[in-house]
């Protein structure tokens, strides 16, 4: 018995490369644990931001939205980690779920099945180019420079996410009158139970992480959780916002309590309508919108690939990805399958370097998130329990690990450096990979150009800078041809 059992963990061990990449079992399952928690929230967030109605009065239904969210995430983090081996999951996309959300507000006659048929149509273009290679080829064609720069960019943005959701770092309303964006809790100041929260859960997870302590990241989580379900059921502290008023000492995303069994509800599977935005808006409104959701799904999951197989160490020597096409492939049919079941598009999820922070390095890490998430569909407590005040510390110790990597940009060269400052600069302020990805791409076109260096860039890169340059100029677009 003992010995069949040894030799099925082998055979585990050997397909994963567990001990190849300096990890074991104990780190995957820790990670996998941790990366769970610190997206946990989307199910939850999710139903919220597709939440409204549609011109025909239509409604998504919180519950519906809920229960595919984590059942679309669970099954394609698993698929990811059996069979791309990397310690990605895959969840509904925040940058792509508020446009379709918007877009559906803002443009009579767009119906829900068919803003999510405009997503499978991008995941399907995606998946193509994927399968041609043209994907992988401008990975390749991205200056290790620049691809630094990703890294350096996605921990700022994650960073930042922690910051702003645990409520250290506050959106400040235009109508303050003020230039200024965010500030320092409110009003300048920190205030309620859930910034305390935060704020010993970072002192904790930092004094743990320098004193090399294993499962520093998740024995953080675990204890901010701990203490944020003692101060609700103390305080009674109730969501920062309950629909109606807002209360700047409340929770801000997840209000931590126990809830019990419920049944999915599965109805929105197969509900989008793929080509009716075609008849409601009209051809060429409806590839613009394509054209902006297809850029934002191809560059964000090859921006935080980047990002988070450099932290995790398992690029190669020559800056390459193992089994980077199935990571790709893996993440196009995530725009499919989440527009197919109105969710909006999925992708790898920035937290994911929760566990890899944790010292998840493979493919069984994801398998435990995606299992995890599969439960949650069926049984909350593990979500509604952890508020993103406890797992925003990990997101901010990671975001450091990351940014860490700045050192390797080599500043001297110009050409580099700037594009590499504008990418890593602009994802964090505009809330956006995408963003960061296309000014940075933009400017390395450019300033090689001015360098009379123009030889030295890939042609794809000429390509990719003439996309964003159209994908930045939407507005003028639309407003030249009257499209609304």
């Amino acid at each position: 018995m003992a010995t069949t059992m040894a030799t099925r963990l082998s055979a585990v061990d050997k397909y994963f490369m567990i001990t190849e990449r300096g990890s074991n079992y104990s780190r995957e399952i820790r990670g996998g644990f941790a990366t769970f928690f610190a997206m946990s929230y989307i199910v939850v967030l999710n139903p919220l931001i597709l939440g409204g109605a549609d011109s025909s009065g239509a409604v998504l239904g919180p519950a519906r939205v809920a229960a595919m969210t984590a059942l679309v995430a669970g099954l394609l983090t698993i698929i990811m980690g059996a069979w791309a081996k990397h310690p990605f999951a895959l969840a509904t996309g925040l940058g792509v779920n508020a446009f379709v959300a918007v877009t559906v507000a803002s443009h009579p006659g767009l119906s829900w099945p068919d803003m999510m048929g405009l997503v499978v149509l991008s995941g399907a273009t995606m998946f193509i180019l994927v399968l041609t290679g043209f994907r992988t080829a401008v990975f390749n064609a991205v200056p290790a420079g620049l691809k630094t720069a990703i890294v350096v960019g996605i921990g700022l943005f994650i960073a930042l996410i922690g910051l702003v959701n645990a409520g250290f770092v506050r959106r400040i309303p235009d109508v303050a009158g003020t230039t200024v964006p965010v500030g320092l809790g409110f009003d300048g100041k920190l205030l309620g139970w859930p910034t305390l929260v935060f704020v010993v859960g970072l002192v904790l997870t930092i004094a743990l992480v320098v004193r090399k302590v294993k499962g520093a990241i998740l024995m953080g989580i675990i204890a901010s959780t701990v203490l944020a379900n003692i101060l609700q059921a103390v305080f009674n502290i109730g969501p920062s916002f309950d629909g109606k008023t807002a209360n700047p000492e409340g929770w801000s995303l997840v209000v931590p309590h126990f809830s019990g069994l419920t049944p999915p509800d599965l109805g929105l599977f197969g509900q989008a309508n793929i080509f009716g935005s075609f008849s409601h808006l009209g051809a060429l409104a409806a590839l613009l919108l394509a054209f902006s959701i297809l850029l934002s799904i191809f560059f964000d999951a090859m921006g935080t690939m980047v990002g988070l197989a450099n932290e995790a160490g398992t690029v190669d020597a020559e800056g390459n990805i193992p089994n980077v096409d199935r990571v790709l492939l893996v993440d196009a049919f995530g725009a499919i399958a989440g527009g197919g079941t109105s969710v909006s598009s999925n992708q790898i999820f920035v937290e994911s370097g929760a566990g890899i922070g944790e010292g998840a390095r493979t493919g069984l890490a994801s398998i435990v998130t995606g299992l995890l998430l599969i439960v949650a569909m069926f049984f909350t407590p593990l979500i509604s329990l952890v508020p993103f005040e406890a797992v925003a510390p990990a997101l901010v110790v990671v975001g450091f690990m990351m940014v860490s990597q700045v050192g390797r940009i080599d500043w001297s060269d110009w050409g580099i450096g700037i594009p590499a400052f504008l990418t890593f600069t602009l994802m964090p302020f505009t809330y956006s990979i995408a963003n960061g990805l296309g000014a940075g791409f933009i400017a390395f076109v450019l300033i090689r150009l001015f360098q009379g260096r123009a030889r030295e860039v890939h042609p794809l890169m000429w390509a990719v800078a003439a996309a964003f340059v159209v994908f930045f100029g939407i507005g003028p677009i639309e407003q030249v041809f009257n499209i609304k």
